[in-house]
């Protein structure tokens, strides 16, 4: 199993669109008993509220629910438990590292390292801009499927309900490959 922790500053806005955009994909793949994946943040600020109504409401734009999740933060226990630990931005990555007391197994990694233009995902709390944040997610979460399919399947992979590229184009409105 691949389990997958996305991890921003407060858990309201990037990481907890990021974790329920990778389990609408990871679902249309036909890959749920593959993956486990959850989100945190790097701060108490947040700790218990739930996903921030514009995050949620750009989430149901998509049909993606968020129903039920509340803000936790990430422990050093996190390290040890999860295969991969996505962080939005520098900022996230250095509280990362921090929390964890380093990356010696090199877990950590930023979403967008998954795309072919790799940087920060900008923060809507500040930006106000959720469609521009969604793209982002969308985009790193397809990466790290498509990376996990390239690693572990001989073949495309398509669950007989959607083709990868079919999903992303779902999700973003946009056709192409990443």
């Amino acid at each position: 199993m691949k389990k997958i922790l996305f991890v921003c500053h407060g858990n309201i806005c990037r990481s907890p669109m990021a974790e329920f955009v990778m389990k609408n994909l990871v679902e249309k793949a036909g890959l749920e008993s593959v993956f486990y994946i959850e989100s945190a943040a790097t701060s108490t600020e947040e700790i218990g509220n739930e996903v921030y109504p514009p995050a949620r409401r750009k989430l149901a734009e998509h049909g993606i629910s968020c129903e039920g999740k509340t803000a936790r933060q990430m422990t050093r226990r996190d390290y040890d438990f999860f295969d991969l630990l996505i962080g939005m931005d520098q900022q996230n990555i250095r509280n990362m590292n921090r929390i964890c007391g380093g990356d010696p197994d090199a877990k950590i990694h930023m979403l967008l390292d998954f795309t072919n233009r790799p940087g920060d995902v900008a923060d809507p709390w500040y930006t106000g801009d959720f469609e521009a944040t969604w793209r982002d997610v969308a985009e790193g979460c397809q990466g790290i499927l498509t990376d996990y399919i390239d690693r572990y399947y001989d073949a495309p992979h398509t669950s007989g309900r959607m083709s990868l590229t079919e999903d992303i184009t779902s999700l973003t409105g946009e056709k192409g490959t990443l």
